[in-house]
């Protein structure tokens, strides 16, 4: 029965895009549910005002571009900081921010995840990379992440050359909801890496609830396998049909530079019976390949293990468990909105 039907449906395993340099650079805007995010369709929670002071600040950075004083001004004002720190839990709304700024900016700007940046370097080489770069007004980095040391020294110097060329930096982090030290930590840790630059970023602490379960609680939804079979003829469009093993053994074949195109043009994935991961390498292509289905907006069909405890136990409590964090509020966010 599985061989039959997954011979008349497409499969996700069956695509392996390529990706170039210039494309990749292309790809550098916000994600599609961001495309008209502004500083005034953000709703702040009442509960935090931070969030609304983010909103101003955002605003007073964005005045930094527009010429002040003028040629018979009596003191020049202070210069501005070159770059801005969004820090919080995720679903705080930081990457609404970070877009409505990239929106609002002048000139030649580039808008990126932290390994979106990174893929880039790896395609096209460190020293093309910059010259790519150089020159634009704005850098917004989604997702600053310091994971990996060697990246992160690599964005490090890329920024400093950038900064130093003129450009202005925005970048983000996520922090879990119940660890909000740690996102303070997180934070200066990134300052601290930057160096040079690290006393000319503005940090903001963006406090609240993730939105994605402010009106919606509860898990990831299932479905049995004989459900799943009748969901190709109910979502329109075109949904892939793979067992969630295949989809990780896919993903390992395809650097996640190119995970944006994989989803291409999907409209739904359907992944059979999905199980615990063990493995940090899969677990950690599985949140990219997640970070690449929330940005399109694809929803996900799944039987087995729920999504949201598809992370063994022992990675939540591990290094990487802001990520799996994200992860799972995004598969929450990917079955639930089904519902919506």
């Amino acid at each position: 029965m599985t061989l039959d039907r997954t011979t008349t449906s497409p499969r996700l395993i069956d695509r392996a895009p390529e990706l170039s340099g210039a494309e990749m650079a292309a790809q550098l805007v916000p994600p599609r549910q961001f495309s008209h995010a502004t500083l005034d369709n953000y709703r702040p929670d009442s509960e935090f005002p931070s969030q609304a002071e983010a909103v101003d600040a955002v605003r007073g950075f964005l005045t930094s571009w527009k010429p002040s004083g003028g040629l018979f001004s009596r003191r020049k004002a202070a210069p501005p900081k070159p770059g801005i720190y969004l820090d919080g839990g995720f679903g705080v709304g930081k990457t609404h921010l970070l877009a409505a700024l990239w929106h609002n900016a002048p000139g030649r700007k580039y808008f990126g995840t932290f390994i979106e940046y990174t893929a880039l370097i790896g395609a096209l080489g460190y020293r093309d990379a910059v010259q790519l770069l150089r020159g634009a007004t704005l850098i917004a980095i989604d997702e600053f992440e310091l994971d990996d040391p060697g990246d992160t020294m690599m964005m490090t110097r890329l920024l400093g050359e950038l900064v130093e060329s003129g450009s202005r930096i925005a970048a983000t982090s996520n922090t879990p909801p119940n660890a909000l030290g740690e996102g303070r930590f997180a934070a200066s840790d990134f300052l601290r890496e930057i160096q040079s630059l690290a006393d000319r970023f503005r940090t903001l602490r963006i406090d609240g609830h993730d939105y994605r379960r402010r009106d919606v609680q509860g898990s990831a939804r299932g479905y049995s396998d004989s459900e799943l079979d009748g969901i190709p003829s109910q979502q329109p469009g075109v949904v892939t049909d793979d067992s969630f093993t295949e989809v990780l053994r896919h993903l390992a074949t395809i650097h996640p530079s190119r995970y944006v195109k994989l989803v291409d043009g999907l409209d739904g994935v359907i992944w059979r019976d999905v199980s615990v991961i063990h493995s940090q390498t899969d677990a950690l292509r599985l949140v990219a390949f997640v970070d690449r289905l929330y940005d399109a907006q694809v929803p996900i069909f799944s039987s087995g293990v729920p999504l949201d405890q598809v992370f063994a136990p022992e990675m939540m409590s591990g290094g990487y468990r802001k990520k799996y964090l994200r992860a799972i509020s995004r598969m929450i966010a990917l079955t639930i909105g089904q519902d919506q």
